[in-house]
């Protein structure tokens, strides 16, 4: 698909695929409610590690694969395992399906994030680390989709107006959260 021809897919596409399931906070919960089997592929930049997994089936999250991926996006500074929000893999999952990419991986740069490595950041990376930072509540991840341009990523994230979105040109990274709806 040419530039040009994604970029109109996507300003009209998503009005489209908001207007029929809007994601408000009020109406997360029926995210869960999708039909058939939701996937994701996702590979870490920094602990190497791959993964491509159904985590839920219709209205019902798998259970083991909850479990694998609160592993795999552990803090990979410490090894810490959070208890990730299912609600930001249907967001991921949305994300991909919206952009038409649904076999495509993510590259993950951060995960969940535990309080000590999060002042730690904070204190190294020159204020760009929230003091109250989702990723503590496994509500926020990082990532970029080869082959996407990050502005394209950014634009389909925050045309679903699902939660955050935060552009970061320079590391290049977006952030996609379950908060409330807002960018940067």
């Amino acid at each position: 698909m040419r530039s040009a021809d994604r970029r109109h897919f996507l300003r009209h596409g998503a009005r489209l695929a908001v207007g029929v399931l809007p994601v408000a906070a009020a109406t997360r919960p029926a995210l869960a409610a999708l039909p058939g089997p939701r996937a994701l592929a996702l590979h870490h930049t920094h602990t190497g590690e791959a993964l491509d997994l159904v985590y839920a089936v219709d209205t019902q999250f798998v259970p083991a694969a909850l479990g694998t991926l609160n592993q795999f996006l552990r803090d990979h500074y410490t090894g810490s395992v959070g208890v990730i929000d299912p609600q930001l893999f249907e967001l991921l999952h949305r994300v991909r399906s919206l952009l038409g990419t649904e076999s495509a991986a993510y590259e993950v740069i951060s995960g969940y994030r535990c309080p000590e490595t999060n002042d730690r950041l904070r204190g190294t990376r020159g204020g760009g680390v929230a003091r109250h930072s989702l990723h503590m509540e496994g509500r926020a991840i990082d990532v970029r989709l080869p082959g996407v341009p990050l502005k394209e990523l950014r634009d389909a994230a925050l045309a679903l107006k699902a939660g955050g979105v935060g552009y970061y040109e320079a590391e290049r990274f977006v952030h996609v959260d379950t908060g409330r709806v807002r960018s940067w």
